[in-house]
């Protein structure tokens, strides 16, 4: 666990590689990731009513409600987080800061042609959420999960008639809510068409912020 209380958001539109940037967090500093679309996945799993309610706008690129079970981790005196998956619109913003002060917020600013190409090429794991790239993370065997040999599918709004759609809607919900944090000046931009080319300036930016627990050169 890192020694400083830190809570920061990592904001981009679908397939520019928050949950991958949010691991390496996670991985380097030691804090708690936390994503929106796996604790649904969980508590969906295991028979969380509390969150079935917050699921109506979900699917064919939806932008669900923040489940009610999931703000009060941000709050814990434990939580030092990188979350991912939310806020994603300007209400979900200002619920999080009832509950929250951020300490910082990361926006992923990727080429419109790069996020097309990558959502169009992923399959996924339902069960798990595990996120598959036919052109730079296949799997071993075409069409099945590593781990668990299950087939992948492609999701209806990754499929490339639904992608352009998908990506307005975030960038018209996304810009009030990037506003809101550049304004209060804990908006920090990383722009590319490659996350490992972008990780290292996260790194040195969260390596100002609170101390690392592995090296750059580790992850």
């Amino acid at each position: 666990m890192a020694s400083k209380l830190l809570r920061a958001v990592v904001l981009g539109p679908p397939g520019s590689g928050k949950g991958t940037v949010c691991e390496r967090i996670a991985r380097s500093f030691g804090l708690q990731h936390l994503s929106s679309g796996q604790f649904l996945r969980e508590s969906l799993g295991g028979g969380g009513a509390a969150v079935v309610l917050q699921l109506r706008g979900c699917g064919a690129g939806g932008f669900a409600s923040i489940p009610a079970a999931f703000l009060p981790l941000l709050t814990a005196p434990f939580c030092c987080g990188a979350c991912t998956g939310f806020p994603r619109t300007l209400g979900q913003a200002e619920a999080l800061d009832r509950i929250c002060k951020l300490d910082l917020v990361i926006s992923l600013n990727i080429p419109f042609e790069t996020l097309k190409d990558r959502l169009s090429a992923r399959w996924v794991h339902p069960a798990s959420g595990r996120v598959y790239n036919m052109d730079f993370n296949p799997p071993h065997v075409q069409g099945i999960d590593d781990l668990t040999g299950e087939p992948l599918v492609q999701r209806e709004d990754d499929k490339p008639d639904a992608v352009a759609a998908r990506l307005r809607k975030y960038k018209d919900a996304a810009k009030p809510v990037i506003e809101l944090y550049k304004s209060r000046g804990i908006l920090h931009s990383f722009s590319g068409t490659e996350t490992n080319k972008i990780w290292p300036y996260v790194y040195t930016l969260l390596s100002s912020k609170i101390p690392p627990v592995i090296s750059d050169e580790e992850n």
